[in-house]
Parts: structure tokens; C-alpha cells; sequence
């Protein structure tokens, strides 16, 4: 039974840190970096959980986690081609926040909340307050799902959809359900590694009976991103019935070596998630020093091919507004 009382996932998410000064110190980092922490949380704000911190190396202003979330000067700075909707979701609005761009399956905004502010997100411009599809309880967006027999697959995207409690997504999961053309539902999550804990058993109660094929897509770009909370995490949806697939986004200073993805690939397949997609960088304005070259891209992705077996490559891909797929890169 779904009840109101405060879990521990809830609680970690309150006491998440939003600001720069304690991340700073948490980490024994730099004061010299607040200044430029402050000017560009004031764009974006800071926002991570106290778990995924303590994964990171205290005294290293460079490691890899840290970098996704700590918020810097450079994202003050304009960049020719990196701008506000950089993948055309706006323009492929069918209802409030509902994205139909790809035959066959629609994107729900289901909520603009994330438990992580990571730096490179796609969606960071994006107009949530504008285009929120729960003013309905999702009726508008269900009612267009209903009315087009050619969608078999639902996506619960955002911010991040766990973000809402388990009483408003079982609701929304049963309404997908009652829809007879709609065989999958797909999660796209964060969750799962920023704030493991998300995963109980009242999530589990309502997600495991769900008479859909699950497909949840989480989202590690660093192979220590993942440790024993975050695998029992994988390993309890798994055993609800999901199918668990990683997309990654190619990160400069994060994760942009063969030894640093080729470890990703190895620690994610060991905790029974396929790699799958590895991102270019979609160019978004405030993001612009993440991106590696497409030619680094590809001989990194060449050296990856020949250094692992075919089904731990994750395919590398760009998504480009309009286009009806994401788009492999050659």
C-alpha cells in the first residue's frame, strides 16, 4: 500500500546540497572557486545528493563526478552554436510537455524536478512551468496517446520522473497501462545512482505488477558513479521485471579516454546493465566546455571496438532537431 509518510529517499532529497560554499567544503576544495560557483548557480542552480558526494575525492577540483555537478565560470561564457533547446523539444511538443519526435513512441515531461543538477543537461533552459503536463493529471497528454494507435511506447522523462512520489506514478503507470495499444513503458532515470535509496520497496510494490514490458534507462557517465547501494538499486529493478539499458553523454575531463569508458562499459554489464547509447554532447547553451571534438569521439569509439567485445560498445550518437531517430555517428 502507497502511504504519505516520508521516506528515506525524501529526506535525502531535501537535504541535498544546493549550496556551492558547503560543496566546497564537504570536498576540502579551493575557496578561490565560489565566486565563479555562486555566478553560475545563479543561472543554474546547484543540486546534489549527499550520496553521490561522497563518492567523489575530496582535494580533487578535477574528479570525474565532481565535474558533472560543481557548477563554474565557464558556463557563464556564450558559445556560437550552443543554445537554449539545442534538440528541438519544444518544437516537437504534441501537448503540454509531450514529445512525439519518433514514430512509434512519445516523451512525457513528467515532472521538471531532477534530485541532480548536472551541468551539461539538454533541458536546462528548459520552460517547465510552461509546458507541464500535470495541470490535467495528464489527461490532455493521455488523451492524445489514446487517440494515435501508432504509439506502442510510453517514455517517462523530465527533470526525473522518481522525482514524484510513488502515489502520483502508479497512478500515471496504471493510466499507460489501461491504454490497449501501448505494450512499454520506459523510464529515463537518474535516480537510481544519485540517490539509490529512491529504489524500495513501496516503488517496488506498485512497479513490479505493472502488466507492460519496463524498460528503465539510467544514466552513468563514470564507472564511479557506481557502488553497492547503486548496484543493489540495478539489481532491484531488474528483479521487478525491467530491462536495464545506460545512456552516457561524452564528457571533456569526465569520462573522454578509452581506459575511462571502457571501465564504464566493464562496472555496468557487471551490475547487469547494457551499455547502450554514448551521447555527443547536445549543444546547450551554458555547456559549451564539455564538448569533445567528433573526431576525438570517433577514435575513441574505435579504440573502445577494438578493445571490447561488440555488446559492451555502446553505439555513438547525436540527436539533431527533427531528425526522425537519434543519428549514429561514423
Amino acid at each position: 500500500m502507497i502511504t504519505g509518510t516520508t521516506r528515506r529517499w525524501q529526506t535525502e532529497l531535501q537535504q541535498a546540497v544546493t549550496d556551492p560554499a558547503e560543496l566546497l567544503s564537504m570536498l576540502a576544495l579551493d575557496p578561490g572557486l565560489l565566486d565563479a560557483a555562486h555566478t553560475a548557480a545563479g543561472l543554474f542552480p546547484l543540486r546534489v545528493p549527499r550520496a553521490f558526494v561522497a563518492r567523489m575525492r575530496p582535494g580533487d577540483r578535477h574528479d570525474p563526478l565532481l565535474r558533472q555537478v560543481l557548477p563554474i565560470d565557464a558556463e557563464t561564457t556564450l558559445a556560437p552554436g550552443f543554445t537554449a533547446d539545442p534538440v528541438g523539444d519544444i518544437a516537437s511538443a504534441a501537448r503540454p510537455g509531450l514529445l512525439h519526435k519518433y514514430h512509434g513512441r512519445v516523451l512525457l515531461v513528467a515532472t521538471g524536478a531532477c534530485a541532480v543538477n548536472c551541468r551539461y543537461c539538454f533541458r536546462r533552459h528548459f520552460p517547465y512551468a510552461e509546458e507541464n503536463p500535470r495541470s490535467d493529471h495528464w489527461r490532455d497528454a493521455l488523451d492524445y496517446i489514446c487517440g494515435d494507435e501508432t504509439i506502442s511506447e510510453v517514455i517517462l522523462s523530465g527533470g526525473d520522473p522518481l522525482s514524484l512520489t510513488d502515489r502520483r506514478l502508479a497512478e500515471l503507470a496504471a493510466a499507460i497501462a489501461g491504454i490497449p495499444h501501448v505494450r512499454r513503458l520506459r523510464i529515463h532515470t537518474r535516480q537510481p545512482i544519485v540517490l539509490p535509496s529512491r529504489i524500495d520497496q513501496t516503488f517496488l510494490d506498485w512497479f513490479a505488477p505493472l502488466p507492460l514490458k519496463k524498460i528503465v534507462v539510467v544514466h552513468v557517465n563514470h564507472a564511479n558513479e557506481i557502488d553497492t547501494a547503486v548496484g543493489a538499486a540495478f539489481a532491484a529493478l531488474k528483479d521487478a521485471g525491467a530491462t536495464l539499458f545506460n545512456q552516457s553523454v561524452l564528457l571533456r575531463g569526465v569520462n573522454d579516454s578509452t581506459a575511462s569508458l571502457a571501465a564504464l562499459s566493464e562496472t555496468l554489464f557487471a551490475a547487469a546493465v547494457i551499455p547502450y547509447y554514448l551521447h555527443l554532447l547536445d549543444r546547450v547553451a551554458g555547456a559549451a566546455h564539455f564538448e569533445v571534438p567528433e573526431s576525438r569521439a570517433l577514435a575513441l569509439h574505435r579504440e573502445l571496438r577494438n578493445r571490447l567485445p561488440g555488446y559492451l560498445v555502446p553505439r555513438l550518437v547525436r540527436e539533431q532537431a527533427g531528425a526522425p531517430s537519434k543519428l549514429p555517428v561514423f
